[in-house]
Formats: structure tokens, sequence, C-alpha cells
């Protein structure tokens, strides 16, 4: 496991934050040329655990050693040691901040530039996508999107996605209480241009596997990082 280095991202208004950035690593590929990472993905954290937690660790390490730049970052609250997510307008302007200092600071980023996040991480990210057609986002990468709250399958979350008007990756495992595969897969076919759905059997909300195999679950794992790795590339110019 690599060291991220850290960039202090300093807001328009609002709460500093500090993002960690994992640099991809240099792949060798034809006739010994040394090919540097395609891009970079913005990668925002769930509501329940931040940038430091297991999951964002292992997937923003997996991914970078794959060939991205990777970032990820705290939203204010989690920064701030609070455990109630702040409003969407807070948490919106956080990730723009985000954006702004990542093209700054990485030139992959400046040549293709993807965002997302881990459910609730990627909703904003979506929405952020969704507000702003000049933005310079590729694509978006959606690890278990929240389309509703469990149990509550009318309160939907996805008026906004017809406006994104770019690449999506969902990620969704067959079991997820905030939205199957099944629940998404009509507003999948109603978008422009195609979202790719990449179904986890058997994954609940973080992909885990209802039965204890760590192997297993190392696989599964593996998978996912090495779709969003392939995905990310077919963008590439």
């Amino acid at each position: 496991m690599k060291n991220p280095s850290e960039l202090p991202i300093r807001p328009r208004a609002g709460a500093a934050t500090t993002a960690l950035v994992y640099a991809g690593v240099r792949h060798r590929g034809d006739f010994a040329t040394v090919s540097d990472p395609v891009g970079t993905l913005i990668l925002a954290h769930g509501a329940g655990a931040g940038q430091r937690s297991t999951f964002m660790i292992d997937f923003a390490d997996a991914l970078s050693e794959l060939g991205l730049d990777v970032v990820t970052f705290n939203f204010p609250y989690i920064e701030q040691r609070r455990k109630i997510p702040d409003r969407a307008p807070v948490l919106e302007a956080c990730y723009r901040d985000v954006i702004a200092a990542i093209r700054n600071e990485l030139e992959s980023a400046r040549r293709l530039l993807c965002i997302g996040g881990k459910s609730m991480g990627g909703r904003i990210a979506s929405q952020v996508a969704a507000a702003d057609a000049a933005l310079p986002v590729a694509g978006l990468v959606l690890l278990g999107y929240p389309l509703h709250p469990p149990g509550r399958p009318l309160e939907r979350r996805d008026k906004h996605l017809p406006a994104i008007a770019r690449p999506m990756l969902f990620v969704q495992g067959a079991r997820d209480a905030f939205g199957t595969p099944d629940e998404l897969t009509p507003i999948v076919l109603a978008l422009q241009p195609r979202p790719t759905l990449h179904v986890v059997p058997q994954g609940d909300h973080s992909f885990k596997l209802s039965r204890k195999d760590p192997s297993a679950q190392a696989a599964v794992y593996t998978a996912i990082q090495r779709a969003i790795v392939a995905w990310v590339r077919g963008l590439a110019p």
C-alpha cells in the first residue's frame, strides 16, 4: 500500500479540507515506452465514513496501481468530526473546489478527468455535473448509487441524471438496499449517452457478498477495480 500525498484544498467559501492524491503507476507498454497515468479519478466518500475508511483507501490504492491518478477528499462535516452530513449546497461547493484544485495540480486531470464516489459521494458528484454542462469532466464513476433510501423506493434521486449528458459508469450490487440493478435499468436505458451498468452479483451496497469468503470478496473487488480502469481508459482520446 502506497502513501498518498496530501493536497490542502482552500475553498472560495466555507471550511478547508485536505485531499489525498494516489499517484498512478506508470506502466511499460509496447516498444519499451512508458505510459503516464491515463487520467485522474476523483472519488468522494459515502455519508458514514471519510476518505480514510478501509473501502476508500483500498479502492484508491488499487486503482492507482492500475494506472489512474486517484484523488479522495473529506467533505467539511467529516473534516470537522461531525456525524451529520452538510446540506447539498455545501457538499457540492466543496466538490467543485476540489475539482478546480486538482485540475490546477495534476497534468493528468487536465488531459482526462472523471469524478464520482461511493454512495452519497457519487450522488453529489452527479449533482455537480448536472448543474454545469461546461464543467471539464469526461465521465462519472458511481459506486453504489443511492437511488432511494432503504425501504422507501418512491423517494427517488434520479431527476437530475438526464442533465449530466456525459458517460456514466454505475457499479451496483444485486442486493443493494439503496437501489438494485433492476430498479436502475429503466433509468439507465432512458439516458443519453447510454450509461454502463456493472452489476455485482450477490453484492450489497458496498459490494460485500452475503457469505464470508475472503478470497471471493477480494476477487469481486478486483473485478470492479479493473472494470473501472478499463471504462476510464475507454474515454481517453
